[in-house]
């Protein structure tokens, strides 16, 4: 047998086919990537362990240059290389701001000092970190109308898309340190510090990390909870968002998201319910009163308890009224309220499948006619493909509930 055909040989290449599936590609050689360890080096960030990558399916990432064990700190990124409001009020925009009135927002503070230094290009220190920035954003704000789901003169600099990509950079990118509050901003809490190369680490949904200024070190520093292979792409968790926060804070959609779900507006409630019932208003003034009419949800395993629960709240005889407080104490009240809840869940599920269809069609029509909207279109495209995939599970789980009753 000549060497490296036998089953031991195929199965080691199938393994390590595997493996490079998930490996970046290095991109450190890139110039804007040397300037960027430059600055954060003269700022005493001397991290060696992650090197910026491209991987299929997140694109540009961080990935480990060695194996991550189970509590390592990932990252450490000294204070020095944050850009928070301290930085703005000692910047030359630091005596503007402090006299502005009515006084700016800390984040809006944030967002003024990158468009500033944005336009200032190489005479801005802050370039080398300015230079691997997106250009663009994905989040709904930066969306075109027609996607189904915002010594120049001062206002060419400060332009409405100077001001939306500094805002998107700030909502997407900041991680969270609390900063004293000044006089010159706001009530607003002063919370947002941008972490250049920090910021380029990736969600997961599955992923826990320990993330937090440490006072002593005077650094960020992020703490895995979980164990990272060498040459893996490194994730953080933004926190537990459904697709929709994702989408509309961050710009994109997390497949498979366990945290995904379908949520079920009160009009809906009402309109799979007979419009003969002359309890009903007294039965929604109640759930609002309970605080059971927000946040109603299919997910991957079916309808919400709380969905449920509304439901059969709702579906009350008028005999069976006077047990509502039984239902919401999670009580069952008869076999036929049972039934009946399930009935308006199913329509309901069945509703938005077939809405879901009609706008995928909608935007696969529109994929083939507006050749320009082709990337948002897919963006959106996959957040609707993915509550389809929640919704169709949750059908299945109600079918099953539906024979367990009869």
């Amino acid at each position: 047998m000549k060497k490296g055909r036998g089953r031991t040989s195929r199965i080691r290449r199938r393994k390590l086919s595997k493996s490079f599936q998930f490996r970046g590609v290095n991109e450190s050689y890139k110039p804007e990537f040397i300037e960027l360890r430059k600055w954060l080096k003269d700022r005493k960030f001397e991290d060696t362990n992650l090197i910026p990558a491209s991987f299929p399916g997140t694109g540009r990432g961080l990935m480990s240059r060695t194996s991550l064990r189970e509590g390592q700190v990932i990252i450490s990124l000294p204070e020095s290389c944050l850009l928070t409001t301290d930085t703005v009020i000692r910047s030359y925009l630091g005596a503007y701001v402090a006299k502005w009135r009515p006084p700016l927002s800390p984040l809006l503070a944030l967002c003024t000092f990158l468009v500033a230094e944005k336009h200032a290009g190489d005479r801005s220190p802050w370039k080398p970190y300015l230079e691997i920035l997106p250009k663009t954003y994905t989040c709904p704000v930066c969306l075109e109308p027609e996607v189904p789901l915002f010594s120049e003169a001062v206002e060419r600099v400060f332009s409405y898309s100077a001001l939306l990509w500094a805002w998107c950079t700030v909502n997407t990118r900041a991680v969270y340190v609390a900063r004293r509050r000044r006089q010159c901003f706001s009530a607003e809490p002063d919370t947002c510090a941008l972490a250049p190369y920090l910021d380029l680490l990736n969600h997961s949904p599955g992923v826990q990390v320990k993330a937090a200024f440490n006072e002593e070190t005077r650094c960020y520093e992020i703490r895995t909870s979980s164990s990272c292979r060498r040459h893996e792409e490194v994730f953080i968790c933004y926190g537990p968002h459904d697709n929709q926060r994702l989408l509309l804070e961050y710009g994109f959609v997390a497949a498979r998201n366990p945290h995904a779900c379908v949520y079920v507006s009160q009009d809906i409630l009402v309109k799979f319910l007979p419009s003969t019932d002359k309890q009903m208003n007294k039965k929604i003034s109640i759930l609002k009163d309970h605080d059971f009419i927000e946040n109603l949800t299919f997910g991957w395993d079916g309808p919400s308890w709380r969905l449920l629960t509304a439901l059969k709240l709702l579906c009350l005889e008028a005999e069976e009224f006077t047990c509502w407080k039984k239902v919401l104490l999670g009580e069952i009240i008869s076999d036929t309220n049972e039934k009946t809840s399930l009935d308006i869940a199913q329509k309901i599920c069945q509703y938005f499948i077939e809405e879901t269809n009609a706008v995928l069609q909608k935007v696969s029509y529109m994929k083939d006619t507006e050749g320009a909207l082709v990337s948002q279109l897919s963006l959106v495209e996959t957040l609707w493909t993915e509550e389809l995939k929640i919704l169709q599970a949750s059908a299945e789980t109600l079918n099953s509930l539906q024979t367990a009753c009869t």
